[in-house]
Protein backbone atom coordinates (compact mmCIF):
# COMPACT_ATOMS: atom_id res chain seq x y z
CA UNK A 1 0.00 0.00 0.00
CA UNK A 2 2.64 2.39 0.93
CA UNK A 3 4.87 1.50 -2.35
CA UNK A 4 1.62 2.25 -4.80
CA UNK A 5 0.95 6.01 -3.24
CA UNK A 6 4.03 7.41 -5.22
CA UNK A 7 2.70 7.85 -7.97
CA UNK A 8 -0.36 8.62 -6.78
CA UNK A 9 0.88 11.64 -4.89
CA UNK A 10 2.77 13.14 -8.08
CA UNK A 11 -0.45 12.76 -10.02
CA UNK A 12 -2.14 15.01 -6.73
CA UNK A 13 0.08 17.74 -7.35
CA UNK A 14 -2.30 20.79 -8.10
CA UNK A 15 0.41 22.45 -10.66
CA UNK A 16 0.68 18.95 -12.64
CA UNK A 17 -0.68 20.24 -15.54
CA UNK A 18 0.63 19.81 -19.27
CA UNK A 19 3.12 22.13 -20.71
CA UNK A 20 0.41 23.40 -23.30
CA UNK A 21 -2.10 24.03 -20.64
CA UNK A 22 0.70 26.32 -18.48
CA UNK A 23 1.64 28.09 -21.00
CA UNK A 24 -2.45 28.79 -22.13
CA UNK A 25 -3.02 29.35 -18.84
CA UNK A 26 0.13 31.81 -18.20
CA UNK A 27 0.03 33.61 -21.86
CA UNK A 28 -2.55 36.60 -22.14
CA UNK A 29 -4.71 37.87 -25.02
CA UNK A 30 -1.27 39.44 -26.60
CA UNK A 31 0.68 36.68 -26.27
CA UNK A 32 3.04 38.06 -23.43
CA UNK A 33 3.15 36.14 -19.78
CA UNK A 34 0.17 37.17 -17.36
CA UNK A 35 1.39 39.26 -14.62
CA UNK A 36 0.17 38.25 -10.85
CA UNK A 37 -2.58 41.06 -10.45
CA UNK A 38 -4.16 39.33 -13.51
CA UNK A 39 -3.79 36.13 -12.26
CA UNK A 40 -5.45 37.73 -8.92
CA UNK A 41 -8.43 39.60 -11.19
CA UNK A 42 -9.18 36.14 -12.71
CA UNK A 43 -8.88 33.66 -9.71
CA UNK A 44 -12.25 33.20 -9.10
CA UNK A 45 -12.97 32.20 -13.00
CA UNK A 46 -9.62 30.10 -12.49
CA UNK A 47 -9.92 26.00 -13.23
CA UNK A 48 -8.82 24.13 -10.58
CA UNK A 49 -7.56 20.48 -10.38
CA UNK A 50 -10.10 17.89 -9.29
CA UNK A 51 -10.30 14.09 -9.57
CA UNK A 52 -13.12 12.36 -10.39
CA UNK A 53 -14.08 9.18 -9.36
CA UNK A 54 -16.44 6.36 -11.34
CA UNK A 55 -18.38 3.64 -9.87
CA UNK A 56 -16.19 1.73 -11.26
CA UNK A 57 -13.19 3.55 -9.06
CA UNK A 58 -11.36 4.66 -12.46
CA UNK A 59 -10.24 7.97 -11.38
CA UNK A 60 -9.63 11.22 -13.84
CA UNK A 61 -8.01 14.45 -12.93
CA UNK A 62 -9.72 17.24 -14.52
CA UNK A 63 -9.01 20.88 -14.90
CA UNK A 64 -12.41 22.57 -14.37
CA UNK A 65 -13.91 26.14 -13.58
CA UNK A 66 -16.42 26.63 -11.51
CA UNK A 67 -18.97 27.26 -14.60
CA UNK A 68 -18.61 23.91 -15.94
CA UNK A 69 -18.67 22.12 -12.27
CA UNK A 70 -22.08 24.58 -11.61
CA UNK A 71 -23.50 23.87 -15.06
CA UNK A 72 -22.56 19.83 -14.82
CA UNK A 73 -23.86 19.14 -11.38
CA UNK A 74 -26.58 21.85 -11.21
CA UNK A 75 -25.61 23.85 -8.16
CA UNK A 76 -25.62 27.04 -7.08
CA UNK A 77 -22.45 29.49 -7.13
CA UNK A 78 -22.58 29.24 -2.84
CA UNK A 79 -22.48 25.57 -3.17
CA UNK A 80 -19.31 26.08 -4.47
CA UNK A 81 -17.92 28.66 -2.23
CA UNK A 82 -18.09 25.72 0.73
CA UNK A 83 -15.65 23.72 -1.37
CA UNK A 84 -12.81 26.76 -1.77
CA UNK A 85 -10.12 26.12 -0.07
CA UNK A 86 -9.60 29.81 -0.03
CA UNK A 87 -12.50 29.87 2.77
CA UNK A 88 -12.93 28.76 5.84
CA UNK A 89 -16.49 26.95 6.28
CA UNK A 90 -17.67 24.97 8.96
CA UNK A 91 -18.69 21.44 8.04
CA UNK A 92 -21.53 20.51 6.18
CA UNK A 93 -23.49 17.77 4.04
CA UNK A 94 -25.85 19.59 1.72
CA UNK A 95 -28.18 17.27 -0.49
CA UNK A 96 -29.12 18.72 -4.09
CA UNK A 97 -31.08 18.41 -6.80
CA UNK A 98 -28.43 16.33 -8.51
CA UNK A 99 -25.94 16.46 -6.18
CA UNK A 100 -24.47 16.16 -2.66
CA UNK A 101 -22.12 18.67 -1.56
CA UNK A 102 -19.92 17.68 1.14
CA UNK A 103 -17.68 19.72 2.88
CA UNK A 104 -15.94 17.76 6.06
CA UNK A 105 -12.60 19.48 7.91
CA UNK A 106 -10.49 18.40 4.94
CA UNK A 107 -12.91 16.30 2.44
CA UNK A 108 -14.61 18.56 0.06
CA UNK A 109 -16.14 16.52 -2.60
CA UNK A 110 -19.48 16.56 -4.83
CA UNK A 111 -20.97 13.17 -4.59
CA UNK A 112 -23.15 12.64 -7.83
CA UNK A 113 -25.34 9.17 -8.78
CA UNK A 114 -22.59 8.08 -10.73
CA UNK A 115 -19.04 9.82 -10.33
CA UNK A 116 -17.54 11.76 -7.17
CA UNK A 117 -16.05 15.28 -7.96
CA UNK A 118 -13.28 15.80 -5.19
CA UNK A 119 -11.18 18.38 -5.07
CA UNK A 120 -7.30 17.82 -5.92
CA UNK A 121 -5.13 17.98 -2.48
CA UNK A 122 -1.97 16.83 -1.28
CA UNK A 123 -3.58 16.45 2.30
CA UNK A 124 -3.59 12.99 3.76
CA UNK A 125 -7.00 12.77 4.47
CA UNK A 126 -7.53 13.52 0.99
CA UNK A 127 -5.57 10.92 -0.38
CA UNK A 128 -6.81 8.47 1.49
CA UNK A 129 -9.99 9.19 0.93
CA UNK A 130 -9.26 8.79 -2.81
CA UNK A 131 -7.17 5.84 -2.39
CA UNK A 132 -9.52 3.98 -0.68
CA UNK A 133 -13.00 5.12 -2.20
CA UNK A 134 -11.09 3.93 -5.13
CA UNK A 135 -10.10 0.24 -3.68
CA UNK A 136 -13.51 -0.31 -2.54
CA UNK A 137 -15.09 0.32 -5.34
CA UNK A 138 -13.08 -1.83 -7.79
CA UNK A 139 -13.30 -4.69 -5.06
CA UNK A 140 -16.85 -4.33 -4.94
CA UNK A 141 -17.83 -3.83 -8.24
CA UNK A 142 -19.48 -7.32 -9.22
CA UNK A 143 -20.78 -7.75 -5.82
CA UNK A 144 -23.88 -6.56 -4.86
CA UNK A 145 -24.30 -3.74 -2.53
CA UNK A 146 -27.04 -2.37 -0.46
CA UNK A 147 -26.05 1.17 -0.30
CA UNK A 148 -26.38 3.11 -3.48
CA UNK A 149 -22.94 4.68 -4.75
CA UNK A 150 -23.83 8.48 -3.43
CA UNK A 151 -24.13 6.43 0.33
CA UNK A 152 -21.08 4.39 -0.19
CA UNK A 153 -19.04 7.89 -0.91
CA UNK A 154 -20.83 9.64 1.91
CA UNK A 155 -20.40 6.79 4.38
CA UNK A 156 -16.47 7.19 3.32
CA UNK A 157 -16.28 10.90 4.01
CA UNK A 158 -17.61 10.60 7.50
CA UNK A 159 -16.17 6.98 8.30
CA UNK A 160 -12.51 9.18 7.44
CA UNK A 161 -13.64 12.50 8.84
CA UNK A 162 -14.51 10.43 12.05
CA UNK A 163 -11.52 8.75 12.39
CA UNK A 164 -9.36 11.59 11.83
CA UNK A 165 -11.18 13.53 14.67
CA UNK A 166 -10.94 10.93 17.06
CA UNK A 167 -7.02 10.66 16.41
CA UNK A 168 -6.69 14.02 16.90
CA UNK A 169 -8.41 13.67 20.23
CA UNK A 170 -6.45 10.66 21.13
CA UNK A 171 -3.45 12.44 20.38
CA UNK A 172 -4.34 16.03 22.12
CA UNK A 173 -5.00 13.75 25.36
CA UNK A 174 -1.88 12.00 25.55
CA UNK A 175 -0.23 16.28 25.22
CA UNK A 176 -2.52 17.21 27.83
CA UNK A 177 -2.84 14.62 30.55
CA UNK A 178 0.98 14.71 31.71
CA UNK A 179 0.90 18.41 31.38
CA UNK A 180 -1.61 18.41 33.68
CA UNK A 181 -0.16 16.27 36.16
CA UNK A 182 3.10 18.15 36.32
CA UNK A 183 0.99 21.30 36.56
CA UNK A 184 -0.83 19.54 39.69
CA UNK A 185 2.37 18.63 41.72
CA UNK A 186 4.67 21.71 40.67
CA UNK A 187 3.01 25.33 38.85
CA UNK A 188 5.61 26.59 36.53
CA UNK A 189 5.26 29.28 34.14
CA UNK A 190 6.32 27.18 31.27
CA UNK A 191 3.70 24.55 32.52
CA UNK A 192 1.27 27.20 32.41
CA UNK A 193 2.13 28.66 28.60
CA UNK A 194 1.88 25.39 27.05
CA UNK A 195 -1.26 24.62 29.10
CA UNK A 196 -2.84 27.66 27.36
CA UNK A 197 -1.62 26.52 23.62
CA UNK A 198 -2.82 23.02 24.20
CA UNK A 199 -6.37 24.89 25.53
CA UNK A 200 -6.53 26.69 22.49
CA UNK A 201 -5.88 23.71 20.21
CA UNK A 202 -8.51 21.62 22.65
CA UNK A 203 -11.47 24.48 21.27
CA UNK A 204 -10.94 24.42 18.07
CA UNK A 205 -11.05 20.84 18.00
CA UNK A 206 -13.85 20.52 19.64
CA UNK A 207 -15.45 23.19 17.69
CA UNK A 208 -15.37 21.25 14.82
CA UNK A 209 -16.19 18.13 16.47
CA UNK A 210 -19.43 19.81 17.65
CA UNK A 211 -19.87 21.64 14.04
CA UNK A 212 -19.81 17.70 12.84
CA UNK A 213 -22.43 16.53 15.26
CA UNK A 214 -24.44 19.38 14.91
CA UNK A 215 -24.68 19.00 10.91
CA UNK A 216 -25.38 14.89 11.27
CA UNK A 217 -28.30 15.56 13.98
CA UNK A 218 -29.69 18.25 11.75
CA UNK A 219 -29.54 15.85 8.34
CA UNK A 220 -31.14 12.95 11.10
CA UNK A 221 -33.93 15.41 12.06
CA UNK A 222 -34.71 16.58 8.94
CA UNK A 223 -37.05 13.56 6.75
CA UNK A 224 -36.83 15.99 3.65
CA UNK A 225 -32.53 16.53 3.24
CA UNK A 226 -31.90 13.06 3.84
CA UNK A 227 -35.12 12.18 1.06
CA UNK A 228 -33.11 14.88 -1.20
CA UNK A 229 -30.36 12.72 -1.08
CA UNK A 230 -31.30 9.44 -2.65
CA UNK A 231 -29.90 10.57 -6.16
CA UNK A 232 -29.99 7.05 -7.88
CA UNK A 233 -33.61 7.03 -7.30
CA UNK A 234 -34.67 10.10 -8.11
CA UNK A 235 -32.24 9.41 -11.11
CA UNK A 236 -34.37 6.11 -11.77
CA UNK A 237 -37.63 7.81 -11.90
CA UNK A 238 -36.34 10.52 -13.67
CA UNK A 239 -35.05 8.32 -16.82
CA UNK A 240 -38.44 5.64 -16.46
CA UNK A 241 -40.77 8.64 -16.22
CA UNK A 242 -38.77 10.69 -19.63
CA UNK A 243 -39.00 6.94 -21.00
CA UNK A 244 -42.63 6.84 -20.69
CA UNK A 245 -43.73 10.37 -21.52
CA UNK A 246 -41.56 10.61 -24.32
CA UNK A 247 -43.25 6.98 -25.91
CA UNK A 248 -46.56 8.57 -24.93
CA UNK A 249 -45.83 12.12 -26.96
CA UNK A 250 -44.27 10.50 -29.95
CA UNK A 251 -47.53 8.41 -29.90
CA UNK A 252 -49.96 11.36 -29.58
CA UNK A 253 -47.52 13.42 -31.94
CA UNK A 254 -47.76 10.68 -35.03
CA UNK A 255 -51.90 11.05 -34.75
CA UNK A 256 -51.85 14.24 -34.62
CA UNK A 257 -49.73 14.43 -37.61
CA UNK A 258 -51.47 11.65 -39.63
CA UNK A 259 -54.53 13.61 -39.08
CA UNK A 260 -53.30 17.19 -40.14
CA UNK A 261 -53.78 18.16 -43.84
CA UNK A 262 -51.29 17.22 -45.91
CA UNK A 263 -48.50 19.65 -46.60
CA UNK A 264 -44.74 19.74 -47.56
CA UNK A 265 -41.94 17.56 -46.18
CA UNK A 266 -39.61 20.32 -45.33
CA UNK A 267 -43.32 22.09 -43.18
CA UNK A 268 -44.09 18.76 -41.66
CA UNK A 269 -40.72 18.05 -40.25
CA UNK A 270 -40.41 21.30 -39.06
CA UNK A 271 -44.15 20.99 -36.96
CA UNK A 272 -43.29 18.06 -35.86
CA UNK A 273 -40.36 19.34 -34.33
CA UNK A 274 -41.91 22.53 -32.82
CA UNK A 275 -44.63 19.97 -31.13
CA UNK A 276 -41.96 17.85 -29.77
CA UNK A 277 -40.39 20.68 -27.98
CA UNK A 278 -43.85 21.79 -26.32
CA UNK A 279 -44.16 18.73 -25.68
CA UNK A 280 -41.03 17.87 -23.74
CA UNK A 281 -41.38 21.51 -22.24
CA UNK A 282 -44.30 19.91 -20.43
CA UNK A 283 -43.16 16.64 -19.81
CA UNK A 284 -40.37 18.46 -17.99
CA UNK A 285 -42.44 20.70 -15.55
CA UNK A 286 -45.17 17.45 -14.80
CA UNK A 287 -41.92 15.51 -13.90
CA UNK A 288 -40.36 17.76 -11.47
CA UNK A 289 -43.36 18.52 -9.87
CA UNK A 290 -43.72 14.94 -8.96
CA UNK A 291 -40.03 14.77 -7.82
CA UNK A 292 -40.77 17.33 -5.33
CA UNK A 293 -44.10 16.02 -4.42
CA UNK A 294 -43.25 12.48 -3.83
CA UNK A 295 -39.72 13.40 -2.00
CA UNK A 296 -41.51 13.67 1.19
CA UNK A 297 -42.70 10.66 0.84
CA UNK A 298 -39.52 8.85 0.40
CA UNK A 299 -38.02 6.16 2.99
CA UNK A 300 -35.47 7.67 4.34
CA UNK A 301 -34.38 4.81 7.14
CA UNK A 302 -31.42 3.74 5.58
CA UNK A 303 -29.33 6.61 5.20
CA UNK A 304 -31.03 7.50 8.56
CA UNK A 305 -29.64 4.48 9.99
CA UNK A 306 -25.94 5.11 8.14
CA UNK A 307 -25.87 8.52 9.57
CA UNK A 308 -27.00 7.63 13.09
CA UNK A 309 -24.07 4.96 13.31
CA UNK A 310 -21.55 7.67 12.36
CA UNK A 311 -23.67 10.22 15.28
CA UNK A 312 -22.92 7.79 17.67
CA UNK A 313 -18.87 7.62 17.15
CA UNK A 314 -18.47 11.62 16.25
CA UNK A 315 -20.84 11.91 19.62
CA UNK A 316 -18.12 9.72 21.87
CA UNK A 317 -15.23 12.09 20.19
CA UNK A 318 -17.07 14.79 21.50
CA UNK A 319 -17.47 12.96 25.20
CA UNK A 320 -13.75 12.84 25.25
CA UNK A 321 -13.28 16.14 24.54
CA UNK A 322 -15.63 17.49 26.63
CA UNK A 323 -14.02 15.08 29.46
CA UNK A 324 -10.82 16.61 28.47
CA UNK A 325 -12.07 20.17 29.06
CA UNK A 326 -13.43 19.39 32.31
CA UNK A 327 -10.25 17.64 33.62
CA UNK A 328 -8.34 20.85 32.55
CA UNK A 329 -11.14 23.52 34.53
CA UNK A 330 -10.49 20.96 37.19
CA UNK A 331 -6.69 21.40 37.40
CA UNK A 332 -6.79 25.09 36.93
CA UNK A 333 -9.28 25.32 40.11
CA UNK A 334 -6.32 23.14 41.73
CA UNK A 335 -4.43 25.47 40.58
CA UNK A 336 -6.22 28.71 41.85
CA UNK A 337 -6.91 26.85 45.48
CA UNK A 338 -3.04 26.15 45.42
CA UNK A 339 -2.27 29.59 44.75
CA UNK A 340 -5.14 31.30 46.78
CA UNK A 341 -3.16 28.47 49.92
CA UNK A 342 0.17 30.55 49.11
CA UNK A 343 -1.45 33.95 49.01
CA UNK A 344 -3.34 32.98 52.22
CA UNK A 345 0.14 32.29 53.69
CA UNK A 346 1.85 35.37 52.66
CA UNK A 347 -0.55 36.80 54.27
CA UNK A 348 -0.17 35.14 57.23
CA UNK A 349 3.41 35.77 57.31
CA UNK A 350 2.72 39.33 56.64
CA UNK A 351 0.76 39.59 59.23
CA UNK A 352 2.91 38.15 61.86
CA UNK A 353 5.84 40.50 60.65
CA UNK A 354 3.72 43.56 60.94
CA UNK A 355 2.83 42.59 65.03
CA UNK A 356 6.76 42.19 65.59
CA UNK A 357 7.26 45.64 63.77
CA UNK A 358 4.75 46.85 65.93
CA UNK A 359 6.55 45.48 68.86
CA UNK A 360 9.60 46.40 68.03
CA UNK A 361 8.84 50.07 67.71
CA UNK A 362 8.34 50.27 71.47
CA UNK A 363 11.75 50.31 71.48
CA UNK A 364 12.00 52.98 69.11
CA UNK A 365 9.84 55.35 71.41
CA UNK A 366 11.92 54.62 74.07
CA UNK A 367 15.03 55.65 72.86
CA UNK A 368 13.54 58.40 71.72
CA UNK A 369 12.16 59.36 75.32
CA UNK A 370 15.77 58.35 76.64
CA UNK A 371 17.64 60.10 73.86
CA UNK A 372 16.58 63.63 74.58
CA UNK A 373 18.08 66.14 76.57
CA UNK A 374 16.40 66.18 79.72
CA UNK A 375 16.94 65.95 83.45
CA UNK A 376 15.98 63.13 85.36
CA UNK A 377 17.10 61.52 88.38
CA UNK A 378 17.09 58.44 86.85
CA UNK A 379 20.17 58.80 84.68
CA UNK A 380 21.77 59.20 88.41
CA UNK A 381 21.76 55.40 89.15
CA UNK A 382 23.69 53.68 86.57
CA UNK A 383 21.39 50.43 86.44
CA UNK A 384 18.40 52.62 86.07
CA UNK A 385 18.72 51.18 82.40
CA UNK A 386 19.10 47.60 82.49
CA UNK A 387 16.27 48.13 84.66
CA UNK A 388 14.31 49.71 81.46
CA UNK A 389 15.92 47.83 79.02
CA UNK A 390 13.98 44.50 80.95
CA UNK A 391 10.74 46.08 81.71
CA UNK A 392 10.70 47.40 78.04
CA UNK A 393 11.33 43.92 76.22
CA UNK A 394 8.90 42.00 78.68
CA UNK A 395 5.98 44.37 77.80
CA UNK A 396 7.16 43.71 74.28
CA UNK A 397 6.67 39.96 74.42
CA UNK A 398 3.58 40.29 76.24
CA UNK A 399 2.31 42.23 73.50
CA UNK A 400 3.39 40.12 70.88
CA UNK A 401 2.31 36.94 72.49
CA UNK A 402 -1.17 39.37 72.80
CA UNK A 403 -1.53 39.75 69.12
CA UNK A 404 -1.43 35.89 68.59
CA UNK A 405 -3.96 34.52 71.24
CA UNK A 406 -6.05 37.42 69.62
CA UNK A 407 -5.17 35.98 66.03
CA UNK A 408 -6.15 32.44 67.03
CA UNK A 409 -8.76 33.51 69.39
CA UNK A 410 -10.66 35.26 65.73
CA UNK A 411 -9.40 31.88 63.83
CA UNK A 412 -7.01 34.58 61.35
CA UNK A 413 -4.62 31.54 60.78
CA UNK A 414 -4.17 28.11 62.38
CA UNK A 415 -1.23 28.21 65.05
Amino acid sequence: MGESRGPFLRAFIPGSTSSDDTGRLNLDARGNRGSHSVGTKNRGHASRSWIKIDQDGNFEILELDKTTIMRHCSLPARDLRLLDPLFIYPSTILGREKAIVVSLVQIRCIITADEVILMNSLDGCVVQYYLELCKRLQTNKDQADDLPFEFRALELALELTCMSLDAQVKELGMEIYPVLDELASSISTLNLEHLRRLKGHLLALTQQVQKVHDEIEHLMDDDGDMAAMYLTEKKQRLDSSSDGYTQTNISSLDRVVSKSAPVSPVGSISGAQKLQRAFSSIVTSKHGSLISSSSNRENVEQLEMLLEAYFVVVDNTLSKLLSLKEYIDDTEDLINIKLGNVQNQLIQFELLLTAATFVATIFAVVTGVFGMNLKASVFDYPSAFHWVLVITGLAGCLLYFSFLFYFKHKKVFPL
